[in-house]
């Protein structure tokens, strides 16, 4: 890690995660698509970052790189100071107790129903079945989603699908939460409360970065960081957006 950071803010003093010259293509060498193009980001404790950029910018890679379910090709990761490399097992570990995701596909398992999926990554950790339940219920609480905790994903709308992944990445003691397009499938007035969840969840301590093409969502994070052609090309404080 060389220790700058290109965007500035105060993730430069306490990085819970790190993103350093990070590059990765997709196909053959010298005729894939370049999806990331050095780019070197961080977001602290109590931060929220958000990622904004056309489609097709590289947003959605960097949150399959920051939860190791993609490798770079070139650069560095770091979580909560420590070097990651591409240990499967290792990024595993971390998604089921340190890392929330909220991918832009879901990814809800069909077969359970709304509490047990939010409580999944919590009992592979082997949480008792209790308290995994108690926290569980919670989260879908923060997001209006109690009353439904007996029903599968598939009698849900795409809506309250959505809600019940971002549940299943809050829930719990999760530090860090990456969010790709959390507010997609939603109206206006629930996209704002997710919007605020995230956020109270930074003011609470964890380090968010959300990839959003909504500028409302946007909004509610402590810096705003743009992207083009799988590079970084500017970033402002949220106010403050061009």
């Amino acid at each position: 890690m060389n220790g700058q950071d290109p965007i500035g803010g105060r993730a430069a003093s306490a990085p819970v995660l790190r993103l350093d010259d990070v590059s990765k293509q997709f196909g053959p060498p010298g005729i894939g698509a370049q999806a990331l193009r050095g780019v070197s980001l961080t977001v602290a404790a109590g931060e929220m970052v958000a990622v904004m950029g056309p489609s097709g910018s590289g947003k959605s890679t960097i949150v399959a790189i920051a939860c190791g379910l993609l490798h770079p090709d070139w650069g560095g990761i770091a979580v909560d100071g420590q070097l990651m490399g591409h240990d499967r097992r290792r990024w595993a570990r971390l998604r089921r107790q340190r890392i929330g995701v909220v991918f832009q596909r879901l990814n809800l398992i069909p077969t359970l129903t709304a509490l047990e999926n939010v409580m999944a990554p919590m009992l592979l950790d082997g949480r008792r079945v209790g308290s995994a339940r108690t926290l569980a219920r919670a989260a879908l609480a923060d997001l209006d989603m109690e009353h439904l905790a007996s029903v599968a994903p598939g009698d849900l709308s795409g809506g309250q699908q959505q809600r019940v992944a971002i549940a299943r990445a809050t829930v719990g003691d999760r530090g860090i939460v990456l969010a790709d397009e959390p507010t997609g499938a939603l109206d206006s007035v629930t996209s704002d409360d997710v919007a605020r969840l995230l956020a109270s969840r930074a003011e609470a301590g964890a380090a968010v970065l959300v990839v959003t093409h909504d500028a409302a969502v946007a909004s509610w994070a402590d810096r705003v960081v743009m992207l083009r052609d799988g590079a970084v090309v500017g970033a402002n404080p949220a106010g403050a957006m061009a």
